[in-house]
């Protein structure tokens, strides 16, 4: 160790005997395989199941519980009748608007249908008499009022287009309506902009009946933005009998509230 070479000192291993008999030095030697006393074990002495327990299974019962309770469920969900589904069906109406398919949802708006109705025919033709009574709008304090409101909003434009054939005009009853029952001025410019180009120019006449301060502010205001011929088609009429001499009001339905 002290050269300037180290050497490598190879080490020779002593003989190991890996032999299987039991002769002395071998592994398998009766003194290789003593074991302390302490670890004997007495089988006598050991807690073993019972046969029935030590063969029990649970796993099939459960599956069949499972299976059966499934079953079960399945069998107690009742049929989509074809009646069912009609019904369904009216629950939901498809309608093209602005060449564009929309759904309403016609059970939100059941309450409400009664905002818009047909009062009969003035003059000579098919000249139409829409009635717009503002009192069946929702109130504003629903959660889901803007759901509403827009289901709303189709309806009654695809109910407009198919009441209306040739001239036309809106009784608007203002009567009997809370202000948080008014619609809001984006809504009804939303309907104005939405309605086909044939509505807009078949409209003759637009009637406001019992004409609120609230409503006329909003027209005074709106009126710069509005076309003059559309401007020039707005009537105020402060009492039905007015409306009479203006009108036929045989199918024209006024709310008992107004």
């Amino acid at each position: 160790l002290n050269g300037s070479h180290p050497r490598r000192i190879k080490l020779t291993a002593p003989n190991i005997n890996l032999s299987l008999d039991q002769s002395e030095g071998s592994v398998l030697s009766d003194d290789n395989l003593d074991t302390p006393d302490e670890i004997d074990i007495n089988v006598d002495d050991l807690d073993t199941p019972d046969e029935a327990d030590s063969f029990e299974y649970t796993g099939q019962e459960e599956q069949t519980a499972t299976k059966d309770a499934s079953q079960e469920e399945s069998e107690s969900i009742p049929e989509y009748t074809a009646e069912e589904e009609r019904e369904d069906n009216r629950l939901w109406r498809t309608v093209v608007i602005g060449e564009q398919e929309q759904r309403i949802d016609m059970k939100v708006i059941e309450p409400y249908k009664k905002v818009i109705s047909h009062g009969g025919y003035y003059g000579d033709g098919l000249n139409a008499i829409i009635v717009f009574a503002a009192c069946f709008l929702p109130d504003s304090s629903r959660t889901d009022y803007n759901y509403v409101m827009e289901n709303l909003f189709l309806y009654v434009i695809s109910t407009l287009e198919l009441m209306v054939a040739e001239d036309y005009m809106i009784v608007y009853l203002n009567g009997a309506t809370p202000r948080r029952r008014m619609p809001g001025l984006g809504w009804m410019k939303k309907c104005y902009q939405m309605i086909d180009r044939r509505l807009r120019k078949n409209l003759k006449s637009f009637i406001i009946v019992h004409p609120s301060w609230f409503i006329r502010t909003i027209l005074a205001v709106t009126r710069p933005f509005i076309s003059s011929k559309f401007s020039s088609k707005i009537q105020y009429v402060n009492t039905l009998a007015e409306l009479r001499e203006m009108i036929p009001m045989e199918y024209v339905h006024i709310p008992d509230s107004i």
